[in-house]
């Protein structure tokens, strides 16, 4: 069973490895991601983004969001902390993004980070593939 993406167009795949989908407004080659849809959209080429970047910033989220807008399938009892970080692509964009490491207390700023798909489960059970990045650095990748 193939898990369906959070949502069209923020990622592909291309020779097995995950790429974001951003984009460069055609007037001043600024770079934004997602790519914007609708009418905001004319005014932007697609671009896929480097898969490789640097931790830009980082916190731990140590509590169960609120619901909504949290849709995650956890509750208070089974909630798990994670980091949430800002990831910078060289010479493109900052992502915000949520990072995947089995040791919390091994982020650094300026660390290398890839992109990788996470399922996401959705309360009511229904799993998405999402994007998050980890740790080059294998003892820090989960």
């Amino acid at each position: 069973m193939e898990i369906a993406p959070v949502a069209d167009g923020l990622f592909e795949m291309v020779d097995g490895r995950p790429h974001l989908i951003g984009g460069r407004r055609v007037s001043d080659g600024r770079m934004v991601f997602p790519l914007p849809g609708g009418p905001e959209g004319q005014h932007y080429e697609r671009v896929r983004l480097a898969s490789e970047g640097a931790l830009w910033a980082f916190t731990v989220q140590r509590f169960r969001p609120k619901s909504p807008p949290y849709a995650g399938a956890d509750d208070e009892e089974s909630f798990e902390p994670y980091a949430l970080g800002y990831v910078e692509l060289p010479g493109q964009v900052i992502v915000e993004s949520r990072l995947v490491t089995s040791e919390l207390s091994s982020l650094q700023i300026g660390q290398p980070m890839r992109l990788t798909l996470t399922p996401f489960h959705k309360a009511g059970g229904e799993a998405v593939l999402a994007y998050a990045f980890e740790p080059t650095d294998i003892r820090g990748a989960a």
